[in-house]
């Protein structure tokens, strides 16, 4: 019978040896830095869990603008990163601040206005917010130095428009994609945002796409792990499960059940 139980306690420890060599020998936490989109899209929470099942590392999220982030990576308060504005993740990398930038997913922009506006629906972005300018049409940015205020400046700058606050109908108000978006709804303004976003927000009010599906609204995400970092192996772990099998299957299926198509496409697919 001692035999027995020996044998069953030998068992169980090999186990657990197994389990803790599948999870990583070491795990803890690492911090996180992101942008609102991943967050208010709810991306991070449908994948953290399933990352921290799969190796045992806790997930510590900071959300806030692209810029922001970047800016947390530079002063050492984040392992890695999860940004949206590539001329800006390129200089980071090229500053020494991260070895490299991986590709992870990417879905796109759009621009959203009220259903009774004179813009109707169409797939030039460029004439729309070209229409907004000369219209002196409400509409709302960011404001704050984030993937999606960088992106709407570069449409602009297509537009051929260097200074937009040349409209008196523009407002920066420096907040979230969420945040910025209610307000947009309760003004009936003009806005743009990613498409998680805007599918996962609850109360659109009047607003509607008004401008999607052109080349310049695509909007590819990218990861990086500090220089820095305290925690060079939980990073390089959450970086690999990302771009892994499991991590890109999961991206490629959010949302898909709610909205019948998923809110970011994985790269690795």
């Amino acid at each position: 019978m001692k035999k027995c139980i020996l044998v069953v306690l030998a068992l169980l420890l090999c186990a657990a040896v197994f389990t803790g060599c599948g999870r990583g020998a070491n795990t803890g936490t690492i911090t996180l830095a992101t942008t609102t989109s991943t967050e208010d899209s709810g991306l991070l929470d449908f994948l953290l869990p399933h990352f921290t099942d799969d190796t045992g590392w806790e997930v510590r999220v900071i959300s806030v603008g692209t810029g922001a982030a970047l800016q947390l990576g530079r002063d050492g308060e984040a392992d890695v990163l999860l940004v949206h504005a590539r001329a800006e993740e390129d200089r980071f990398v090229n500053e020494g601040y991260a070895d490299r930038r991986y590709d992870v997913m990417h879905n796109d922009f759009i621009i959203a206005g009220p259903a009774h506006g004179v813009i109707g629906y169409n797939n030039d972005p460029i004439t729309t917010f070209r229409a907004i300018y000369e219209q002196g049409l409400d509409f709302l940015s960011r404001g704050d130095n984030s993937g999606t205020h960088i992106k709407e400046l570069e449409v602009w700058e297509a537009v051929g428009i260097v200074n937009p606050y040349n409209n008196p109908s523009y407002q920066s108000v420096g907040q979230g994609m969420g945040a910025t978006l209610a307000m947009a709804v309760e003004m009936d303004a003009y806005i743009l945002t990613d498409r998680a976003t805007w599918l996962n927000f609850p109360n659109k009010g009047s607003l509607v796409i008004v401008s999607e599906f052109d080349p310049i609204l695509n909007n590819p995400y990218g990861m990086m792990i500090v220089s820095t970092t305290d925690e060079p192996e939980g990073a390089r772990v959450f970086v690999d499960w990302l771009t892994g099998d499991h991590g890109q299957y999961l991206i490629g299926n959010f949302g898909v059940y709610e909205f019948g198509a998923p809110l970011f496409f994985p790269y690795f697919r």
